[in-house]
């Protein structure tokens, strides 16, 4: 059985949960990873003048970018081992279907240099949903590669953004970060409690709400004051 992103469309949640889920994936790593080099989720809410950007890279060169702006939000995955990588392909492009509906409110962000090679769109996955008229994710009519049950990245880049699960999370900072989080300080994150010094604590024991301040309103993050 193929899982694409036809599979990921119906898994995505609206846009403001999607908003939610990455600016509290952000304030975690943000947590419990101070070197921001290190991070796999970040959440930039001043990207652009109306715009903001939540984005997942891993240390393998695997990586995704949501852009929220005015006219809607446009997803964007690259599975760098994918067989739909526009490095399989000669000349370097995306694979077809990909990016070929996207609409023009959205095609700045294909070709947006940070998610580019400097040639080419690094993007395996796509994804896009206009502001007022849009009811649902919309992507581009693709025929896979025969034979390949997770051809595009689809089905493992956004698992943490589908699954809203604390224990998730927790699973994935003890392999990628070899930490040991409390799921209960970690659930109250994802339901954006603002951020006091306890709840770093429980994250963080060595970390200052003071020093993590900055970074929690970059992300935008709800932040009390030292308790």
């Amino acid at each position: 059985m193929t899982v694409s992103v036809n599979d990921l469309a119906e898994r995505l949640p609206d846009v403001e949960n999607l908003r939610n889920i990455s600016r509290s994936l952000a304030a975690l790593d943000a947590i419990v990873m101070l070197d921001w080099e290190s991070r796999y989720y970040s959440y930039d809410s001043t990207w652009g003048a109306d715009e903001q950007l939540a984005s997942m890279k891993n240390d393998s060169g695997d990586e995704y970018s949501i852009v929220f702006g005015p006219t809607g939000v446009f997803i964007r995955g690259f599975d760098h081992e994918s067989s739909m990588s526009p490095y399989r392909r000669s000349p370097h492009q995306p694979w077809p279907g990909v990016i070929d509906s996207v609409p023009e409110e959205f095609r700045q962000y294909v070709f947006e240099p940070a998610f580019s090679s400097g040639e080419f769109p690094l993007i395996t996955v796509c994804l896009w949903r206009l502001s007022g008229s849009d009811s649902r994710w919309r992507f581009g009519e693709i025929e896979y590669p025969e034979g390949e049950a997770d051809p595009d990245g689809s089905g493992w880049m956004f698992d943490l953004v589908v699954n809203r699960s604390p224990l998730l999370y927790v699973g994935f900072a003890e392999d990628a970060y070899e930490v040991e989080l409390d799921e209960s300080a970690v659930a109250a994150v994802y339901d954006l409690e603002p951020m006091t010094q306890e709840l770093i604590g429980r994250l963080n024991p060595e970390l200052l709400l003071d020093e993590a301040r900055e970074s929690l309103e970059a992300i935008g993050y709800p932040v009390l004051g030292d308790s």
